[in-house]
């Protein structure tokens, strides 16, 4: 039963208050793990029994275990603030939280039956779809059922995944993979548009205010729709000229969201720089379906650089602010930050650097992980305690 009126006294432990509390935390040790897992398993060899291979298990985590996660605590928190409507708090949002985490677990138990791990990753998306979607319907803020949709997009995604690990498909898995990513890419498209020249114009003040076009926000979304549909379904020239022209339009929407004084705001500058990599990842992409460099490089430049450095700097800022906190952050997380962009950064120019590939990717995973450990070290208090203010969330 999911509640939806607010009590009024937080305890002493605020873990479950607020759906980025728990999935923030989490997240972020997941990305710790996941890739300190990985990079021990390229070593070793291992190979997960029930994803039948280590990329499939890394590409499956980084997308339905951390990036997902970060999208839910993101919406279930997001839409309560849009909605004025309590979204899933207490024992709702630990039930939804018990089935992420399980489902992480569960592959490395060789007795779990393969069905019960392949249950478990379709029914999140559709429980954050629940805990979200009543609050909307109930408020009539029936603009952000899209994010109802892009949640029934991983269903679908998750779907095409495990039907081939269970073995009724035989060549759904990767395009599962794909919709996954481009589906996180298209919730950044819409989110960075709402968010990042908001929060340029509140962090810097001085009536500053940043560039938006009509037009071009009115188009961005069904083109990256379009797009998405072509890179699973019509790959090659056409997709490579959509690319090319979001490339072109992300750029100019960058550009005009782009402040000289935003260098002096840590959590400023991390925004544009994680989505200036999304930027990035579309004209990587066009570049890698015309054949001229490794796909391998825009997908990365979209997951480490876009995805990473976005989902950093993004819980960093609505951590401080849902729980009451000035919105600075100290020298731990400006390095977390600047640990990240040099993961990005190393990771894409893997075939380019004079290093043997594995050392390239372990440096790149260890600068990673670093970033994500420091943010654990800061955030952990302000995640698990009440807010400052003494109000619920």
């Amino acid at each position: 039963m999911i509640q939806l009126q607010e009590p009024r006294q937080p305890g002493a432990f605020s873990l479950f208050n607020l759906g980025f509390r728990p999935f923030f935390l989490f997240g972020a040790l997941a990305a710790v793990l996941l890739i300190g897992h990985w990079l021990g398993a390229l070593q070793s060899g291992w190979t997960p029994a029930y994803f039948t291979s280590g990329m499939y298990w890394h590409a499956h985590e980084m997308l339905f275990g951390f990036s997902l996660a970060i999208v839910a605590g993101f919406l279930l928190t997001a839409v309560r603030t849009w909605t004025n409507v309590q979204t899933p708090y207490g024992w709702s949002l630990a039930g939804i939280f018990a089935v992420w985490l399980t489902a992480r677990i569960l592959p490395f138990i060789s007795a779990v039956p393969d069905s019960l791990i392949a249950l478990l990753n379709l029914g999140f998306p559709l429980l954050v779809a629940l805990g979200i979607g009543i609050p909307i319907i109930r408020s009539g803020n029936y603009r952000n059922l899209v994010f109802i949709g892009a949640l029934a997009g991983f269903f679908i995604a998750s779907l095409l995944v495990h039907l081939q690990l269970l073995g009724i498909t035989e060549n759904t898995l990767m395009s599962g993979l794909h919709l996954a990513l481009y589906l996180v890419v298209l919730i950044i498209v819409v989110i960075g548009g709402r968010v990042i020249p908001f929060f340029t114009e509140r962090g810097i003040g001085n009536n500053v205010s940043c560039l938006r076009r009509s037009w071009l926000e009115k188009a961005l979304l069904p083109l990256t729709v379009i797009w998405l549909l072509c890179q699973l379904l019509l790959p090659g020239t056409v997709a490579a000229v959509l690319s090319i022209a979001l490339f072109a339009l992300q750029l100019l929407r960058l550009a005009g969201w782009y402040q000289t004084a935003l260098w002096q705001h840590p959590l400023l500058w991390i925004l544009h720089a994680g989505y200036g990599f999304i930027v990035l990842g579309f004209g990587l992409q066009a570049a890698a379906q015309l054949g001229w460099l490794s796909t391998s490089i825009a997908l990365h430049a979209f997951t480490v650089g876009g995805i990473g450095g976005l989902t950093l700097g993004m819980m960093a800022r609505v951590s401080l602010g849902h729980t009451g906190r000035t919105l600075a952050v100290n020298k731990l997380i400006i390095t977390a930050f600047a640990c990240l962009i040099l993961s990005a950064l190393v990771r894409i120019s893997a075939q380019w650097l004079p290093l043997p590939y594995n050392t390239v990717l372990h440096i790149s995973g260890g600068l990673w992980m670093l970033a994500w450990l420091l943010f654990v070290i800061r955030y952990l208090p302000i995640l698990i305690k009440p807010r400052v203010d003494g109000l619920w969330g």
